[in-house]
Protein backbone atom coordinates (compact mmCIF):
# COMPACT_ATOMS: atom_id res chain seq x y z
CA UNK A 1 0.00 0.00 0.00
CA UNK A 2 2.92 2.34 0.74
CA UNK A 3 4.27 1.95 -2.78
CA UNK A 4 0.82 2.55 -4.31
CA UNK A 5 0.61 5.82 -2.36
CA UNK A 6 4.05 6.84 -3.60
CA UNK A 7 3.09 6.10 -7.22
CA UNK A 8 -0.21 8.04 -7.01
CA UNK A 9 1.46 11.03 -5.35
CA UNK A 10 4.19 11.06 -7.99
CA UNK A 11 1.55 11.33 -10.73
CA UNK A 12 -0.07 14.23 -8.84
CA UNK A 13 3.32 15.94 -8.57
CA UNK A 14 4.01 15.54 -12.29
CA UNK A 15 0.66 17.08 -13.21
CA UNK A 16 1.13 19.86 -10.67
CA UNK A 17 4.60 20.66 -12.01
CA UNK A 18 3.20 21.11 -15.52
CA UNK A 19 0.43 23.40 -14.25
CA UNK A 20 2.83 25.43 -12.07
CA UNK A 21 5.60 25.94 -14.65
CA UNK A 22 3.08 26.81 -17.36
CA UNK A 23 1.53 29.56 -15.21
CA UNK A 24 4.89 30.81 -13.94
CA UNK A 25 6.20 31.34 -17.47
CA UNK A 26 3.12 33.42 -18.29
CA UNK A 27 3.51 35.39 -15.04
CA UNK A 28 7.14 36.21 -15.85
CA UNK A 29 6.19 37.24 -19.38
CA UNK A 30 3.29 39.36 -18.13
CA UNK A 31 5.47 41.18 -15.58
CA UNK A 32 8.33 41.58 -18.11
CA UNK A 33 10.95 40.13 -15.79
CA UNK A 34 14.03 38.06 -16.57
CA UNK A 35 14.20 34.29 -16.46
CA UNK A 36 16.65 34.71 -13.59
CA UNK A 37 14.04 36.37 -11.39
CA UNK A 38 11.35 33.93 -12.47
CA UNK A 39 13.50 30.89 -11.70
CA UNK A 40 15.73 32.00 -8.81
CA UNK A 41 13.13 33.91 -6.80
CA UNK A 42 9.56 33.12 -7.89
CA UNK A 43 9.91 29.42 -8.70
CA UNK A 44 12.56 28.67 -6.08
CA UNK A 45 10.82 30.34 -3.15
CA UNK A 46 7.34 29.29 -4.29
CA UNK A 47 8.21 25.60 -4.35
CA UNK A 48 10.63 25.64 -1.39
CA UNK A 49 8.43 27.63 0.99
CA UNK A 50 6.16 24.74 2.01
CA UNK A 51 9.20 22.61 2.88
CA UNK A 52 10.51 25.23 5.28
CA UNK A 53 7.64 24.28 7.56
CA UNK A 54 9.25 20.89 8.29
CA UNK A 55 12.18 22.17 10.39
CA UNK A 56 10.16 25.08 11.81
CA UNK A 57 7.36 22.83 13.02
CA UNK A 58 9.87 20.31 14.35
CA UNK A 59 11.65 22.98 16.41
CA UNK A 60 8.61 24.92 17.60
CA UNK A 61 5.82 22.37 17.78
CA UNK A 62 7.38 18.96 17.45
CA UNK A 63 7.30 15.92 19.71
CA UNK A 64 7.80 15.91 23.47
CA UNK A 65 11.40 14.74 22.87
CA UNK A 66 13.47 17.92 22.45
CA UNK A 67 16.51 16.02 21.14
CA UNK A 68 14.48 14.36 18.39
CA UNK A 69 12.95 17.72 17.44
CA UNK A 70 16.42 19.25 17.17
CA UNK A 71 17.73 16.34 15.10
CA UNK A 72 14.80 16.60 12.69
CA UNK A 73 15.23 20.38 12.47
CA UNK A 74 18.99 20.29 11.81
CA UNK A 75 18.68 17.39 9.38
CA UNK A 76 15.89 19.04 7.37
CA UNK A 77 17.73 22.39 7.27
CA UNK A 78 21.05 20.96 6.05
CA UNK A 79 19.65 18.06 4.04
CA UNK A 80 17.86 20.29 1.52
CA UNK A 81 20.98 22.17 0.28
CA UNK A 82 22.84 18.85 0.18
CA UNK A 83 20.22 17.24 -2.01
CA UNK A 84 19.76 20.29 -4.24
CA UNK A 85 23.50 20.75 -4.89
CA UNK A 86 24.11 17.09 -5.66
CA UNK A 87 21.19 14.85 -6.60
CA UNK A 88 18.82 17.47 -8.05
CA UNK A 89 21.46 19.03 -10.30
CA UNK A 90 22.72 15.64 -11.48
CA UNK A 91 19.23 14.63 -12.62
CA UNK A 92 19.26 17.43 -15.19
CA UNK A 93 21.96 15.51 -17.07
CA UNK A 94 19.72 12.47 -17.46
CA UNK A 95 16.89 14.70 -18.68
CA UNK A 96 18.93 15.98 -21.64
CA UNK A 97 21.37 13.12 -22.24
CA UNK A 98 19.62 11.82 -25.36
CA UNK A 99 19.42 15.22 -27.08
CA UNK A 100 22.66 16.86 -25.94
CA UNK A 101 24.98 13.93 -25.27
CA UNK A 102 27.59 13.52 -22.52
CA UNK A 103 29.71 16.40 -23.84
CA UNK A 104 26.76 18.67 -24.54
CA UNK A 105 26.46 21.93 -22.63
CA UNK A 106 24.01 23.65 -20.32
CA UNK A 107 23.54 27.35 -21.03
CA UNK A 108 21.96 29.17 -18.08
CA UNK A 109 22.33 32.96 -18.11
CA UNK A 110 25.81 33.26 -16.64
CA UNK A 111 25.70 36.34 -14.41
CA UNK A 112 22.60 35.25 -12.50
CA UNK A 113 23.76 31.64 -12.24
CA UNK A 114 27.14 32.63 -10.81
CA UNK A 115 25.46 35.14 -8.49
CA UNK A 116 23.31 32.36 -7.00
CA UNK A 117 26.30 30.09 -6.48
CA UNK A 118 28.48 32.85 -5.01
CA UNK A 119 25.84 33.91 -2.50
CA UNK A 120 25.21 30.33 -1.48
CA UNK A 121 28.89 29.55 -0.94
CA UNK A 122 29.36 32.65 1.24
CA UNK A 123 26.21 32.07 3.30
CA UNK A 124 26.75 28.34 3.74
CA UNK A 125 30.35 29.05 4.70
CA UNK A 126 29.03 31.17 7.58
CA UNK A 127 26.65 28.34 8.54
CA UNK A 128 29.58 25.92 8.63
CA UNK A 129 31.70 28.30 10.70
CA UNK A 130 28.88 28.66 13.24
CA UNK A 131 29.09 24.94 14.06
CA UNK A 132 32.49 25.50 15.67
CA UNK A 133 31.47 28.49 17.79
CA UNK A 134 30.88 27.50 21.46
CA UNK A 135 27.25 27.59 22.61
CA UNK A 136 27.94 30.12 25.37
CA UNK A 137 28.93 32.71 22.74
CA UNK A 138 25.28 33.36 21.98
CA UNK A 139 25.89 36.91 20.76
CA UNK A 140 28.39 35.70 18.14
CA UNK A 141 26.04 32.96 16.94
CA UNK A 142 23.12 35.41 16.80
CA UNK A 143 25.24 37.87 14.82
CA UNK A 144 26.09 35.18 12.27
CA UNK A 145 22.42 34.33 11.95
CA UNK A 146 21.57 37.99 11.35
CA UNK A 147 24.31 38.26 8.70
CA UNK A 148 22.86 35.27 6.84
CA UNK A 149 19.38 36.81 6.77
CA UNK A 150 20.93 40.06 5.51
CA UNK A 151 22.77 38.14 2.78
CA UNK A 152 19.46 36.84 1.40
CA UNK A 153 17.87 40.28 1.24
CA UNK A 154 20.94 41.67 -0.56
CA UNK A 155 20.69 38.74 -2.97
CA UNK A 156 17.05 39.55 -3.77
CA UNK A 157 17.86 43.22 -4.35
CA UNK A 158 20.73 42.46 -6.74
CA UNK A 159 18.70 39.86 -8.65
CA UNK A 160 15.78 42.24 -9.12
CA UNK A 161 18.10 45.10 -10.09
CA UNK A 162 19.69 43.00 -12.83
CA UNK A 163 16.33 41.96 -14.27
CA UNK A 164 15.64 44.98 -16.50
CA UNK A 165 19.01 44.81 -18.25
CA UNK A 166 18.70 41.06 -18.83
CA UNK A 167 15.24 41.47 -20.38
CA UNK A 168 16.66 44.06 -22.80
CA UNK A 169 19.45 41.61 -23.71
CA UNK A 170 16.94 38.93 -24.64
CA UNK A 171 16.77 36.98 -21.37
CA UNK A 172 13.16 37.87 -20.60
CA UNK A 173 10.77 35.13 -19.54
CA UNK A 174 8.81 33.80 -22.50
CA UNK A 175 5.88 31.39 -22.48
CA UNK A 176 6.00 29.09 -25.49
CA UNK A 177 2.64 27.40 -24.86
CA UNK A 178 -0.84 28.73 -24.15
CA UNK A 179 -1.83 28.76 -20.51
CA UNK A 180 -3.87 25.69 -19.58
CA UNK A 181 -6.85 27.61 -18.13
CA UNK A 182 -7.00 29.77 -21.26
CA UNK A 183 -7.60 26.63 -23.31
CA UNK A 184 -11.00 26.27 -21.65
CA UNK A 185 -11.98 29.83 -22.51
CA UNK A 186 -10.66 31.91 -19.60
CA UNK A 187 -8.84 35.16 -20.46
CA UNK A 188 -5.06 35.46 -20.23
CA UNK A 189 -4.88 38.09 -17.50
CA UNK A 190 -3.04 38.41 -14.20
CA UNK A 191 -5.95 37.09 -12.11
CA UNK A 192 -6.25 33.88 -14.12
CA UNK A 193 -2.46 33.43 -14.16
CA UNK A 194 -2.29 33.77 -10.37
CA UNK A 195 -5.23 31.37 -9.97
CA UNK A 196 -3.52 28.69 -12.07
CA UNK A 197 -0.24 29.36 -10.26
CA UNK A 198 -1.98 28.87 -6.92
CA UNK A 199 -3.70 25.74 -8.17
CA UNK A 200 -0.40 24.27 -9.29
CA UNK A 201 1.26 25.14 -5.98
CA UNK A 202 -1.58 23.57 -3.99
CA UNK A 203 -1.31 20.38 -6.04
CA UNK A 204 2.47 20.39 -5.57
CA UNK A 205 2.13 20.72 -1.81
CA UNK A 206 -0.58 18.05 -1.64
CA UNK A 207 1.45 15.66 -3.76
CA UNK A 208 4.64 16.32 -1.80
CA UNK A 209 2.88 15.84 1.55
CA UNK A 210 1.41 12.55 0.38
CA UNK A 211 4.82 11.54 -0.86
CA UNK A 212 6.33 12.45 2.53
CA UNK A 213 3.82 10.23 4.33
CA UNK A 214 4.74 7.27 2.16
CA UNK A 215 8.47 7.82 2.54
CA UNK A 216 8.19 8.23 6.31
CA UNK A 217 6.39 4.89 6.58
CA UNK A 218 9.11 3.30 4.47
CA UNK A 219 11.80 4.87 6.67
CA UNK A 220 10.20 3.44 9.80
CA UNK A 221 10.23 -0.02 8.25
CA UNK A 222 13.94 0.42 7.50
CA UNK A 223 14.70 1.56 11.05
CA UNK A 224 16.39 4.86 10.09
CA UNK A 225 17.25 7.34 12.86
CA UNK A 226 15.58 10.75 13.14
CA UNK A 227 18.74 12.57 12.05
CA UNK A 228 19.37 10.36 9.01
CA UNK A 229 15.67 10.50 8.15
CA UNK A 230 15.90 14.29 8.11
CA UNK A 231 19.20 14.44 6.23
CA UNK A 232 18.34 11.87 3.57
CA UNK A 233 14.66 11.00 3.34
CA UNK A 234 12.83 14.25 4.13
CA UNK A 235 14.73 16.41 1.57
CA UNK A 236 14.15 13.81 -1.15
CA UNK A 237 10.47 13.65 -0.29
CA UNK A 238 9.94 17.39 0.01
CA UNK A 239 12.37 18.99 -2.44
CA UNK A 240 13.10 16.48 -5.18
CA UNK A 241 9.51 16.01 -6.44
CA UNK A 242 9.04 19.75 -6.85
CA UNK A 243 12.33 20.08 -8.73
CA UNK A 244 10.58 18.22 -11.56
CA UNK A 245 9.92 21.81 -12.65
CA UNK A 246 13.62 22.06 -13.51
CA UNK A 247 13.55 18.83 -15.50
CA UNK A 248 10.60 20.10 -17.54
CA UNK A 249 12.35 23.42 -18.21
CA UNK A 250 15.74 21.96 -19.14
CA UNK A 251 14.11 19.57 -21.62
CA UNK A 252 12.58 22.64 -23.27
CA UNK A 253 16.01 24.34 -23.44
CA UNK A 254 15.03 26.83 -20.73
CA UNK A 255 18.29 26.30 -18.85
CA UNK A 256 18.16 29.60 -16.94
CA UNK A 257 14.79 28.71 -15.44
CA UNK A 258 15.85 25.12 -14.76
CA UNK A 259 19.04 25.96 -12.91
CA UNK A 260 17.59 29.06 -11.27
CA UNK A 261 14.84 26.96 -9.73
CA UNK A 262 17.54 24.85 -8.03
CA UNK A 263 20.21 27.43 -7.22
CA UNK A 264 17.63 29.99 -6.07
CA UNK A 265 16.21 27.41 -3.67
CA UNK A 266 19.77 26.72 -2.49
CA UNK A 267 20.26 30.40 -1.61
CA UNK A 268 16.85 30.55 0.12
CA UNK A 269 17.45 27.37 2.09
CA UNK A 270 21.13 28.12 2.67
CA UNK A 271 20.55 31.47 4.36
CA UNK A 272 17.25 31.88 6.20
CA UNK A 273 16.85 28.34 7.55
CA UNK A 274 20.45 27.85 8.77
CA UNK A 275 20.10 31.22 10.53
CA UNK A 276 17.20 29.73 12.47
CA UNK A 277 19.16 26.55 13.12
CA UNK A 278 22.15 28.48 14.48
CA UNK A 279 19.97 30.28 17.01
CA UNK A 280 17.50 27.52 17.98
CA UNK A 281 19.48 24.26 17.88
CA UNK A 282 22.84 22.99 19.22
CA UNK A 283 24.20 23.30 15.62
CA UNK A 284 27.17 21.01 16.22
CA UNK A 285 29.58 19.38 13.71
CA UNK A 286 28.37 15.82 14.23
CA UNK A 287 29.72 13.17 11.86
CA UNK A 288 26.69 13.01 9.56
CA UNK A 289 26.15 16.77 9.64
CA UNK A 290 29.75 17.80 8.97
CA UNK A 291 30.09 15.30 6.12
CA UNK A 292 26.93 16.68 4.53
CA UNK A 293 28.06 20.29 4.86
CA UNK A 294 31.49 19.59 3.35
CA UNK A 295 30.04 17.66 0.40
CA UNK A 296 27.47 20.42 -0.20
CA UNK A 297 30.23 23.05 -0.35
CA UNK A 298 32.44 20.87 -2.59
CA UNK A 299 29.55 20.13 -4.98
CA UNK A 300 28.62 23.81 -5.25
CA UNK A 301 32.25 24.91 -5.67
CA UNK A 302 32.69 22.34 -8.48
CA UNK A 303 29.70 23.65 -10.43
CA UNK A 304 30.84 27.23 -9.76
CA UNK A 305 34.29 26.43 -11.14
CA UNK A 306 32.98 24.77 -14.30
CA UNK A 307 30.38 27.49 -14.95
CA UNK A 308 32.96 30.19 -14.32
CA UNK A 309 35.11 28.74 -17.10
CA UNK A 310 32.20 29.28 -19.46
CA UNK A 311 31.39 25.69 -20.36
CA UNK A 312 29.11 23.69 -18.04
CA UNK A 313 28.89 20.29 -19.72
CA UNK A 314 26.37 17.54 -19.12
CA UNK A 315 28.94 15.21 -17.58
CA UNK A 316 30.04 17.90 -15.11
CA UNK A 317 26.84 17.60 -13.10
CA UNK A 318 27.29 13.83 -12.82
CA UNK A 319 30.19 14.61 -10.50
CA UNK A 320 27.60 16.14 -8.17
CA UNK A 321 25.57 12.94 -8.32
CA UNK A 322 28.71 11.01 -7.45
CA UNK A 323 29.24 13.25 -4.42
CA UNK A 324 25.72 12.40 -3.22
CA UNK A 325 26.54 8.69 -3.49
CA UNK A 326 29.73 9.41 -1.55
CA UNK A 327 27.68 10.95 1.22
CA UNK A 328 25.41 7.92 1.33
CA UNK A 329 28.47 5.69 1.66
CA UNK A 330 29.90 7.82 4.49
CA UNK A 331 26.71 7.86 6.52
CA UNK A 332 25.30 4.40 5.84
CA UNK A 333 28.42 2.23 5.57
Amino acid sequence: MVFVTLAVMLVVILIAAEVFTNALEHLGEKLKISEGVTGSIFAAVGTALPETLVPLLALMAGTANVQVNEEIGVGAILGAPLMLSTLSISLLAFAVLKKRGVHGEFNPEKTGFLRDLNFFLVAFGFATLAMFIPHHLTAVRAALGFVMVLIYFIYIMLTLRASKGLVQEGHGTKANEAMFLCRIGLPNNLVVILFQLGLGLILLVAGAKGFITGVEHAAVLLGISALLLSLLIIPIATELPEKINSILWVRRHKDTLAFGNITGAMVFQGTLLPAIGIMLTPWEPRHEVLAGVIITLVATAWIRLMAGRGHLKVWHVWVNGGLYLTYLFITLA
